[in-house]
């Protein structure tokens, strides 16, 4: 199965080159790698099109800043892999991981798979971080019904089918809610978690999310489950969304797989 990784990118000269070489290295040379600059002042742009000179990668430019969101939508519509996955440019997240975020797709046990910092191996939490995920995964879960541990997480796997069949507007970092709100609509579809590592950077080393971040998902989380109408967020509507979803025993089809 071909293998497509969004790597949404704002101001990351410093780790863009070095997540590039890691991801070929645990994905293989078959993979599809696209950038999508969020308006970049840094000299991350001139990075990108040196790697898409060479043909390492696909890319992609918002001629200004939009937000994670909006790069991460640009980059999963352009993917033409049978699983994409998101990867952040700051290395926080490592791609050594991917075997175990890819397998329950590879497997045929789930459509959709998040990687949790909560189950593995992680450190540099700011103790408000992890008090607005844990507050935020809460609350989403309590909506979907989903039990993640980690709904913030940026490691996040889909079979292409599936992603591209959801209308997705959030530009910022409201994209992490709006996607589990939507995936979670789609009867019969099933979510697997696996435990990641997680290494937090600092805001001086460049973190961007910040408690206004939260405060704007909490309501992102409302929107699209309480007051949205859900008609139009499937692309053919939710019966189409539905059919693309395969045929499971009742052992593999529950929502959620995770403990």
């Amino acid at each position: 199965m071909k293998l497509t990784v969004v790597i949404p990118a704002f101001n990351e000269i410093a780790t863009l080159q070095d997540v590039v070489a890691r991801v070929r290295h645990h994905a293989g040379p078959d993979v599809e790698i696209i950038i999508v600059d969020d308006g970049s002042t840094d000299g991350t742009i001139e990075a990108i099109e040196a790697l898409a000179t060479r043909g390492e990668v696909r890319a992609f430019y918002n001629t200004q800043n939009r937000g994670k969101g909006a790069a991460v939508r640009r980059g999963l519509a352009a993917a033409t892999g049978d699983i994409v996955l998101v990867q952040d440019a700051d290395l926080e997240y490592d791609p050594a991981d991917y075997p175990a975020l890819l397998e329950p797709i590879v497997a045929g046990r789930a459509d959709v798979v998040y990687g949790s910092r909560f189950r593995g191996d992680s450190e540099g939490w700011w103790w408000r971080q992890w008090v607005a995920n844990r507050t935020l995964t809460w609350l989403s879960n309590r909506f979907t019904g989903w039990r993640l541990t980690d709904m913030e997480t940026c490691y996040k796997v889909f079979r292409r089918e599936v992603v591209q069949s959801i209308h997705l507007e959030s530009d910022r970092f409201g994209f992490e809610p709006e996607v589990t709100a939507k995936l979670a609509g789609i009867p019969g579809i099933v979510m697997e978690e696996v435990p990641i590592r997680y290494r937090g950077r600092s805001y001086h080393e460049g973190k961007k999310v910040t408690w206004r971040d939260g405060l704007k998902a909490i309501g992102t989380i409302v929107k699209y489950n309480l007051v949205q109408d859900r008609a139009h967020w499937y692309v053919g509507g939710a019966q189409a969304a539905e059919e693309l979803i395969p045929t499971r025993t009742a052992a593999a089809g529950k929502k959620d797989q995770s403990p």
